[in-house]
C-alpha cells in the first residue's frame, strides 16, 4: 500500500479535526476521566486493532492515551491508517 499524498491527509485531518500530523504520523490525544476508563478505551482500540492487522503506537499517562498512526512498511500515512481513524472513531 502507498503512503497518502499530502493533498489526501489534508482533506482527510480536515474531516477529522482532532488528529493532527506529527511528522510522519497521525495523533490524536485523548483525555479520560481515570486511569481505569482510559485503559478501557486503550482495550477497545486493540481490539479494533487487532481487527485491522494494524496497530497504532499508544501512550497512556494516567487519564491521557495519545495514540500515533502510521504505516511504518512505507514510512508515513496510507489508507490502512485512515480506516482504523475510521473505525476507531465510530
Amino acid at each position: 500500500m502507498a503512503r497518502s499524498t499530502p493533498a489526501r491527509i489534508a482533506t482527510f485531518l480536515a474531516s477529522h479535526p482532532d488528529w493532527q500530523l506529527d511528522g510522519t504520523a497521525i495523533v490524536r490525544t485523548y483525555a479520560h476521566t481515570d486511569f481505569v476508563e482510559a485503559m478501557g478505551f486503550v482495550t477497545r482500540v486493540a481490539l479494533l486493532a487487532e481487527r485491522a492487522g494494524h496497530h497504532p503506537d499508544i501512550d497512556i499517562r494516567w487519564n491521557t492515551v495519545v495514540l500515533r498512526l502510521s504505516t511504518h512498511s512505507e514510512g508515513g500515512v496510507t489508507e490502512r491508517d485512515f480506516d482504523l481513524v475510521d473505525a476507531i472513531d465510530s
